[in-house]
């Protein structure tokens, strides 16, 4: 090649690009991301408990990161929309923080526009939210096991509130109905909002729901009480309540798991880079009294554990929506 012409040099120092752009480490791609603002997709309405979280991840990341972290809320179709847009961007800049659930339960209930398996990468655990079985005004018996006794003595007059169909609180009923040999009256609503005022008011007997300051205040005044949990142990707010593992439903001990994913594309040290900052937040004391206020217990992961925890669920929901036949109307 002669170097003198000018062509010649320019490809000569294109091909010299090249072999040291193919030749830097990943630590070393590591090293140099992020190079612009860092965004994180929350899939669901401001506000909730999955919104704050995200801004208080947010506001620890951005200076170890040394770029602005921002929140932006996509809500729509049960956390797909704000799932799908994040799945699809390619800046290498672009996270969600989300529940599991528009992974390991959407797909089974209805078409998702995306392969929740292929398209998205679990990168790091953060919380997961606790299940209350909750009484209301209207429940004449006291504990988990007199609601088990009056749907076994009339079955399908016990009425059971939760968020949707095919719901982590869905599913927990379809557990506890199929151990115990009982049929509750499923009451799905659309979403947790009208739930909880309609619990106030004695309108079903039971109910399933996460954690939030409006079902927590309610229950501190004495309007609703927790019979049970689903967590991995009792709760410090309700240390009376027993877990469902505790009550012989291990299968309805189910959690609401939160973490933050990337786009599949994203390259590895990328995502180990993310998971190592983000464990170094959640192992902040002032961090986890923030988040367990509302009862959200820290459970942080390898990238590697978070995968096999969604592979897990998705492979577990798709066998418990087959057999209960649950379709959304």
């Amino acid at each position: 090649m002669n170097l003198r012409h000018p062509l010649a040099r320019r490809a000569a120092l294109g091909l010299l690009s090249a072999c040291a752009l193919a030749a830097a480490s990943p630590a070393t791609w590591a090293q140099g991301w992020p190079t612009k603002p860092v965004r994180i997709v929350v899939p669901y309405a401001p506000g909730g408990t999955s919104d704050a979280a995200a801004r208080l991840l947010a506001e620890r990341l951005g200076p170890v990161l040394g770029q602005t972290v921002v929140v932006e809320n996509r809500a729509g179709a049960s956390g797909t929309t704000g799932i799908d847009a994040m799945a699809r961007s390619t800046d290498g800049h672009t996270f969600a923080f989300a529940a599991i659930s528009p992974l390991t339960l959407n797909p089974h209930l209805q078409k998702v526009p995306y392969d929740p398996l292929k398209d998205v990468m679990p990168v790091a655990a953060v919380m997961y939210s606790p299940i209350y079985f909750v009484a209301t005004p209207a429940f004449t018996g006291k504990t988990f096991a007199d609601a088990l006794a009056q749907a076994k003595a009339k079955p399908g007059a016990l009425n059971v509130a939760t968020s949707g169909m095919g719901s982590v609180g869905h599913l927990m009923l379809e557990h506890i109905g199929k151990k115990a040999g009982v049929k509750f009256n499923h009451i799905p609503y659309k979403g947790s909002g009208q739930v909880i005022n309609d619990a106030a008011g004695g309108q079903f007997e039971l109910f399933t729901t996460n954690p939030s300051p409006a079902v927590n205040g309610l229950i501190a005044q004495g309007k609703l009480r927790v019979l049970a949990v689903a967590a991995a142990h009792r709760l410090p707010a309700f240390p009376d309540a027993p877990t469902f593992t505790e009550l012989g439903h291990p299968d309805a001990n189910l959690s609401s798991v939160f973490g933050v994913f990337a786009p599949a594309r994203t390259p590895s040290d990328v995502q180990k880079r993310l998971n190592t900052e983000v464990n170094k937040v959640l192992a902040d004391k002032d961090v986890q009294e923030r988040l367990s206020k509302l009862d959200n217990i820290v459970s942080p992961a390898s990238v590697e554990q978070f995968s096999t925890q969604v592979q897990r669920e998705y492979e577990a929901n798709a066998r418990v929506i087959k057999e209960a036949g649950i379709k959304l109307e």
